[in-house]
């Protein structure tokens, strides 16, 4: 049975890799997908990095392990992203990965009672969101995770690089250096001049 753990991956920081290690080790996974968004429907008003570079990023932090695959089936489709669609295109039922804010909201997502009948959900607790909510939502189609809480977002990477400052140690050290050589993040006075997209291996 295979994984996905879905996002912008803007950029792939340790805090994911430590959530798919987990659902691949606690649920016996074959393999976790890092499935980058293409243009998530619930993100219609912040645009992120392009498709090529998180993509590349993602590539790059997969290489970590055997059992991870950057998957980018969800930017090669046009229009908005929507997880249902991403699930019929599955050989079979996938486990989506996610944090329990996002889990609690799945009934209202597109096709949410479709979705739930036709995948499990491994779900990483979260700080303020109660577990009998997320039960509510999704019934016996859960999975809890048991992990430490990771307190790293991607948001506050991109803010940390664009004062200035480096994201090794936040980020594999391969995406540190995408991140570095490819200007990424910086503002505009501090980014250097544009350098083309480095096709990883």
């Amino acid at each position: 049975m295979n994984g996905i753990l879905g996002g912008t991956f803007d950029p792939p920081h340790f805090g994911h890799l430590a959530i798919a290690h987990a659902a691949y080790e606690q649920l016996g996974l074959d393999t976790v997908l890092l499935m980058v968004a293409g243009e998530p429907w619930q993100k219609a008003d912040d645009a992120p990095t392009s498709a090529e570079h998180r993509f590349a990023m993602t590539s790059i932090a997969a290489s970590e392990a055997d059992h991870l695959v950057a998957d980018d089936r969800e930017i090669r489709r046009t229009g908005p992203t929507y997880t249902i669609d991403t699930v019929e295109s599955m050989e079979g039922p996938p486990v989506l990965i996610l944090g329990a804010d996002a889990a609690a909201g799945i009934p209202t997502w597109h096709r949410g009672s479709e979705l739930i009948e036709k995948a499990t959900f491994a779900v990483v607790p979260r700080p303020g969101i109660a577990a009998a909510t997320v039960e509510d939502a999704l019934g016996d189609r859960l999975r809890w995770l048991d992990l430490p809480l990771i307190d790293l977002s991607s948001t506050a990477i991109r803010e940390h690089v664009a004062r200035g400052h480096s994201a090794r140690y936040l980020v594999p050290e391969g995406v540190s250096s995408y991140i570095e050589v490819n200007g990424l993040y910086r503002t505009p006075a501090s980014s250097p001049a544009a350098v083309p997209i480095i096709a990883h291996d």
